[in-house]
C-alpha cells in the first residue's frame, strides 16, 4: 500500500493556474484534465461520463514540479505558463 502523496498547493492567481507538488522518482501521478476534481491537480474520478480522462505523469526524479491548473498547457500535466496568456 502506498503512502498518500502530500501536495503543497501554491496559489499564483485566483484560478490556481499552477499547483506546486513534490513528486517521487518512479511514482505515477494522474493529473485532472476535466477541471472538476476536488483534489486538484490530481484526478478523483469526477470526469466519469465525460469525454475527459486523467493524464498519467511519471516522475523521472524526486523534485518539486508545477502541475497545470488552467488546463491549457501544451506540456501535458505540467505548467508551461500558458495561463499568462488566457
Amino acid at each position: 500500500m502506498s503512502t498518500p502523496r502530500k501536495v503543497n498547493v501554491t496559489e499564483l492567481r485566483q484560478n490556481l493556474p499552477a499547483y506546486l507538488a513534490d513528486v517521487e522518482k518512479g511514482k505515477d501521478y494522474y493529473w485532472c484534465a476535466c477541471g472538476k476534481s476536488k483534489t486538484q491537480p490530481f484526478c478523483d474520478g469526477s470526469h466519469k461520463g465525460s469525454e475527459f480522462n486523467p493524464v498519467k505523469y511519471t516522475a523521472d526524479e524526486s523534485k518539486a514540479v508545477y502541475f497545470c491548473g488552467c488546463k491549457h498547457s501544451g506540456n501535458g500535466a505540467l505548467c508551461d505558463g500558458t495561463h499568462k496568456n488566457l
